[in-house]
């Protein structure tokens, strides 16, 4: 029987080292792309799925999460003092009401594999979706709309794929797949991160997966793996033995948020994008370029 997915995993546990001293104490997922922070578009394109339950995987020092999602009585009572109307919709509305958020410590750093294993009391057998905020993605409609989609008609695990420089086979999981339809293929071998002149392939797996409920069977009775963590390629990889897994080749522009590079991307683009800043933000671009 086909099941409805609207449950919704956010592995947000990591150190965000790459971004020290930024991250020493606030979360790589609440550094801003313009005015919301990287989690807030994770989660709004997952509510625009249907997801309705918001499984946050969550560390110590984490606790800015949690504040940004929850009701935030005196910032509001303050806003309303002052009239503030525009700015008060706006944070009243970072959630819709019928949303969900539950929280989970993830008490070790034992991977990504690890974190999705601590959903399964929250996800209750059900099938899921994950998404990793550092991926952010710029799509219409969402990538896990697209995938949830696939998902409805062929009743199987998804992972998230797209094409990647052979040089840069060693930052992904890579994928061997044969195709059976558009932009999807039946995934038969996972490699975590191999040396481009080993790299089976060149489709790299990124922050967006759809899971039956049997991974977390898969994932408990994983040994660890590479780094000394539970890999969650591995477990992908223990899945295929038994049901079918595809790769889906989504539709729209990624950005690598967890690089430097990749954020400065993101945010010089939504800002391009932003209705307040396009113009005026476009105009400085245009002088700028002239000095570089």
């Amino acid at each position: 029987m086909k099941q409805r997915v609207t449950k919704a995993v956010f592995p947000v546990a990591g150190m965000g080292t790459r971004f020290l001293p930024a991250t020493k104490a606030s979360p790589k997922e609440m550094l801003p792309i313009v005015d919301k922070p990287l989690i807030q578009y994770a989660v709004e394109e997952a509510v625009a799925a249907g997801i309705t339950d918001l499984i946050f995987i969550n560390g110590r020092n984490k606790g800015a999460i949690p504040d940004h999602f929850d009701k935030a009585f005196e910032l509001e009572a303050e806003l309303a003092a002052q009239g503030k109307e525009q700015m008060l919709d706006i944070v009243r509305g970072i959630l819709p009401h019928h949303i969900n958020c539950i929280y989970i410590r993830q008490s070790q750093a034992l991977g990504l594999g690890h974190a999705v294993l601590c959903a399964e009391p929250a996800v209750n057998k059900e099938p899921f979706a994950v998404l990793l905020a550092d991926d952010l993605i710029d799509a219409e409609p969402g990538v896990i709309c697209q995938m949830l989609e696939k998902f409805s008609y062929y009743n199987c695990s998804l992972v998230g794929v797209q094409e990647v420089a052979r040089e840069e086979t060693n930052q992904y999981g890579i994928v061997v797949s044969q195709p059976m339809a558009e932009r999807l293929s039946r995934v038969s071998a996972m490699v975590e991160k191999p040396r481009p002149e080993e790299a089976p392939s060149t489709l790299g797996v990124v922050g967006r997966y759809v899971f039956t409920p049997r991974i977390f069977d898969h994932l408990r009775n994983l040994g660890r793996g590479s780094g000394g963590e539970i890999q969650l390629t591995d477990g992908i990889v223990s899945l295929l033995g038994e049901q079918q897994v595809l790769a889906y080749q989504y539709q729209g522009k990624r950005y690598d948020c967890g690089s430097k590079l990749g954020y400065l991307q993101a945010t010089v683009e939504y800002a391009l994008k932003h209705p307040e800043l396009a113009q005026d933000f476009a105009r400085y671009l245009a002088n700028l370029m002239p000095a570089l």
